[in-house]
């Protein structure tokens, strides 16, 4: 299976690292001084695993003429300037891993409604350095899974391909034919640990362990699922979009919560949501493609969203002045 890759941040030098590993024909998109490494350097994943490996790499001077599945994990801003490069790939299956709930209209304006799966991916880390003469690091911190789906709801073998792939190569995977509700649960849970990773600059488990945190961060995730709803989707009975917290009195959702908290400071004490890592590192923040999306959508719905309006004023302003290269 050849898999072009867009974007060489943590999520897609991890998706590259075990799928070439894995045998497959890996080609990741990058630019500048992280494409140059790969290159010449590889990948050097530590964390979960500790290994080394290749692929191959493309640029927007020299795009792949096809390719059997294609994985977007670029930030939404770079979205535009990523697939105008990529628009005359041949691509027979693709799906983003994006943050947000619009990323499938950009695939499928690109590469056709045919081509496009619906995808979430819950794993996570962290590019750890960039140095001349070393391959790139990327601890992999975070191990979720990946689930792929049809957007019509339907089963499909290519979806079965993804899946086996993924899985076989070390990665968790599954399929789902009710995608656009996973996407959207992912999202609700997303949109508050991302708000309160900028906000207070933690670790999520530390402010997902503290009452006060985990409280606004409850809120925000209450706020998005009802717009979600009013949206017309029906939210996965698990995760940050269970009844326990999106439905649950508001003291009984926070110890919820809190017992997730803790869970994770066992489990995943020291990962850092990646809009965190952007912030920290003077980057631009998913702030209108995501949580701004939401919030235009609760005005569209006369939603009472306040946490949420606070959070987005908030994070737009900590975007525009650090400013972006």
């Amino acid at each position: 299976m050849h898999v072009l890759i867009i974007g060489a941040g943590a999520l897609g030098t991890i998706y590259a690292a075990y799928l070439s590993r894995a045998g497959h024909d890996v080609t990741l998109f990058a630019r500048g001084k992280r494409a140059n490494i790969i290159r010449e350097h590889g990948i050097a994943v530590s964390g979960i695993d500790e290994f080394v490996t290749r692929c191959a790499i493309a640029t927007a001077d020299d795009p792949p003429a096809s390719s059997d599945v294609l994985i977007n994990a670029v930030k939404t801003y770079d979205n535009e300037a990523a697939l105008n490069a990529l628009q005359n790939v041949q691509v027979s299956s693709a799906f983003s891993v994006q943050n947000g709930v619009q990323k499938n209209i950009a695939l499928s304006d690109t590469f056709g409604s045919r081509a496009t799966l619906g995808a979430v991916g819950m794993l996570g880390g962290e590019v750890t350095h960039v140095a001349p003469g070393k391959p790139l690091g990327v601890r992999f911190n975070m191990p979720g899974g990946t689930t792929v789906g049809e957007l019509d709801g339907s089963s499909s073998a290519r979806v079965d391909d993804i899946v086996t792939a993924l899985s076989e190569s070390g990665l968790r995977a599954n399929s789902s034919t009710d995608i656009q509700s996973v996407e959207w649960s992912k999202f609700v849970g997303w949109s508050g640990v991302s708000a309160l990773a900028v906000l207070t600059r933690l670790p999520t488990s530390e402010f997902m362990s503290r009452p006060e945190t985990a409280l606004l961060a409850g809120r925000v995730m209450r706020e998005t699922a009802a717009v979600a709803r009013a949206h017309g989707i029906s939210l996965q009975p698990s995760g940050n979009s269970a009844p326990t917290i999106i439905d649950a009195d508001e003291d009984d959702a926070l110890a919820s919560l809190l017992e997730g908290g803790q869970r994770s400071l066992i489990t995943s004490r020291d990962f850092r949501q990646s809009i965190l890592q952007d912030a920290d590192r003077g980057k631009p923040l998913e702030v209108d493609e995501t949580l701004g999306y939401t919030l235009a959508l609760a005005r569209q719905y006369d939603i009472d969203a306040p946490t949420l309006d606070f959070c987005c004023r908030i994070l737009r302003v900590i975007s525009e002045t650090q400013g972006a290269d």
